[in-house]
């Protein structure tokens, strides 16, 4: 369970005690039954990743809404788009192993996360990870209820596939933009698990070329020293 769970549940309980001492038990019955969702909302399940190569795995639990081509910085790739309602975990992942290479917060509106346009109006989180043969972004957007948008990570971390790195409270989004050239695994209105469902996998001479050139580089390193 995330922590914030318990300080939000030992609230209700403290404001059920107060309800109760001060009016009737009755009066107690809502801030216990807050304090439970509170408790069951903030679940934190284990998860382990499959491991299969070039694997993209959902960073959310949720259902997908939206697979689309889009534009971002100048380069084409594919955007996965997953909406959270107040009923799924949302804890969220990171979709591959690697390092983190940017974040970049953005203030905006808290428009409802199933709309088209709040992937780019939103409050939302932009995260970018790479592990040097391919890279993935993935943005943690905040929805009606979503006031908070929580980041565990820091700028150069090295995280793994699947590993939790932060959460959004209350209903959200999270897109996830790869090489248009990727295999999509998923369809839209799917059900998917945050470190368990495969959304893409990379494509094969993407990642060849890639760790070709690393290899390349590295040799030349060594050469040089």
């Amino acid at each position: 369970m995330v922590r914030d769970g318990v300080y939000y549940a030992l609230g209700m309980l403290l404001a059920a005690i107060v309800l109760a001492w001060i009016t009737t038990p009755i009066w107690a019955v809502f801030p216990l039954a807050l304090a439970a969702f509170f408790l069951w909302f903030f679940r934190d399940p284990e998860r382990v990743a499959p491991a299969i190569d070039g694997a993209i795995i959902s960073p959310a639990d949720g259902h997908v809404t939206s697979i689309s081509q889009v534009n971002s910085e100048g380069t084409n790739r594919t955007r996965i788009s997953i909406f959270l309602s107040v009923f799924d975990v949302h804890v969220n992942r990171s979709p591959i192993a690697g390092t983190v290479r940017a974040v970049v917060y953005q203030k905006g509106r808290f428009k409802n996360a199933m709309a088209a346009d709040c992937a780019e109006c939103n409050e939302q989180n932009i995260v970018t990870v790479s592990d040097g043969s391919q890279t993935v972004i993935f943005k943690q957007i905040a929805g009606l209820l979503a006031r908070r948008i929580v980041f565990t990570k820091q700028l150069g971390d090295v995280v793994g596939r699947g590993e939790r790195v932060g959460m959004i409270k209350f209903g959200s989004r999270v897109d996830v933009l790869l090489d248009p050239a990727a295999s999509v695994q998923v369809k839209i209105g799917q059900k998917v698990a945050g470190g368990l469902t495969v959304l893409a996998i990379a494509p094969a001479q993407v990642l060849s070329s890639e760790h070709s050139r690393l290899q390349t580089g590295q040799v030349a390193s060594q050469v040089r020293r």
